[in-house]
């Protein structure tokens, strides 16, 4: 049976960052580096909303990566990542 930081790091790995913000957003123990994952989630599925309160949804998403990689020691990851949804 695969844990969800199994499936976090396999995620990592194939290059899906997307994807790896998703699985973490949901883990409870996320330490100083919660708030900087749970927004870079947020920022990548509702960028305009982000835009709107004048903030950076590409910078919110590249401090969120990075708080990802040092919190669960992750290689660098390049960070190439396209919103889901249409802003």
């Amino acid at each position: 049976m695969r844990t969800k930081l199994d499936k976090l790091k396999a995620a990592w790995a194939a290059g899906d960052t997307a994807e790896a913000l998703r699985i973490a957003a949901w883990f409870p123990g996320l330490g100083e580096a919660g708030p900087a994952i749970l927004r870079a989630h947020k920022a990548q599925w509702n960028p305009a909303f982000y835009r709107q309160i004048g903030c950076d949804p590409d910078e919110l998403v590249r401090a969120g990566l990075t708080a990802l990689a040092e919190r669960y020691r992750l290689p660098p990851a390049e960070i190439m990542w396209a919103p889901p949804i249409a802003a």
